[in-house]
């Protein structure tokens, strides 16, 4: 049943006839997809909390402006979108460059379970499929201007028509058309060359077992060890922490240089964003006897080696679900 649907049975013939309640109910359906969508707009997931706020805050107030002519799905998109332009326009008017997102924060798989399964081809779902929350496709997206960003979003991934998506920015056909060119090409750029062989599925063996083998070495502090699951071409990131590592030599360097194999007693929890394995490191702090958040490690997986690692800093622990300690082992 869609929210359409819902106005029927409401017995209103507009969103002017509906109260702030009955609105409510209609517009939360849609917060996890309108929140995913803006996250793929702005690579945060704080600053798409705010937009689907604003989103519903001047859907409220514009309600009577909704005519029937499209769906109400629709229209809160239009909105939504329109709220992330105007958001990048005031705090991000450059996209990102140089291979790397300092604003890039993860998306927790257990939000992402919260939209209904369906078929392949349904809205919701195609919303969501892995191709497109991925590390690396939010990665590249960072790297488009708004606009064009906004049209490759709206047209491949959400499968609005050209005319529609015209309509929405204001602009003619031809020039949709050309953005999406510019997009794609630049989606082209930034992307890995291997995303076609990308196997960070959960229910892969030969992930589950390479992830592990990444826990053990890392609790175990053996950088040959996780040396030894890199591939050449590596690259590695901590936004917002400014610097890109690539290749292997320039990674494990930057690991012995920051003295991680004289950390301390590390215990580990593994866990999933994004679509992606992860894994959460907790370091063991004697005053507190107890294993405190440290980092959480994202992994991009190919070819049977890890290919990227995105770390994230212990405040994006309580997002992802994560607990806030770990007690003490009895190896401390």
């Amino acid at each position: 049943m869609n929210a359409d649907t819902r106005l029927e049975e409401l017995g209103v013939s507009g969103l002017g006839e509906v109260d702030e309640a009955a609105f409510s109910g209609l517009a939360e359906r849609h917060r996890r997809e309108l929140h995913v969508h803006c996250y793929r707009m702005l690579g945060s997931f704080e600053d798409a909390e705010d937009t689907v706020q604003e989103t519903f805050l001047r859907a409220w107030r514009r309600r009577e402006t909704f005519e029937g002519r499209s769906t109400f799905r629709a229209w809160l998109y239009r909105i939504a979108t329109n709220a992330c332009l105007d958001l990048l326009a005031k705090c991000r008017p450059e996209p990102a460059t140089g291979g790397e997102v300092r604003w890039l924060q993860p998306y927790p798989d257990r939000l992402l379970d919260e939209l209904p399964a369906g078929d392949a081809d349904e809205p919701e779902t195609v919303a969501v499929a892995r191709e497109t929350i991925e590390l690396a496709y939010l990665v590249a997206v960072q790297h488009l201007a708004p606009r064009p960003r906004a049209v490759l979003i709206l047209r491949d991934v959400l499968g609005w028509p050209a005319k529609d998506v015209a309509e929405l920015l204001g602009v003619s056909v031809n020039s949709v058309n050309s953005a999406l060119q510019r997009a794609r090409a630049g989606m082209r750029e930034h992307l890995p060359a291997e995303r076609q062989d990308w196997t960070g599925g959960e229910g892969d063996a030969g992930t589950r077992e390479l992830v592990r083998r990444y826990t053990d070495a890392s609790v175990a502090t053996d950088i040959d060890g996780l040396a030894a699951l890199l591939r050449d071409d590596v690259r590695c990131s901590m936004p917002p922490t400014p610097g890109l590592r690539v290749g292997r030599d320039a990674v494990v360097n930057d690991w012995v240089n920051d003295g991680f194999e004289d950390l301390g007693r590390l215990r580990a929890v593994q866990t999933s964003v994004n679509r992606q394995p992860a894994v959460a490191f907790y370091l063991w702090r004697k005053q507190e006897g107890a294993y405190l958040p440290l980092t959480i490690d994202v992994l991009r997986i190919s070819g049977g080696a890890i290919t990227e690692i995105i770390t994230f800093h212990d405040d994006q622990f309580p997002r992802l679900g994560l607990p806030e300690r770990l007690p003490a082992d009895g190896t401390e």
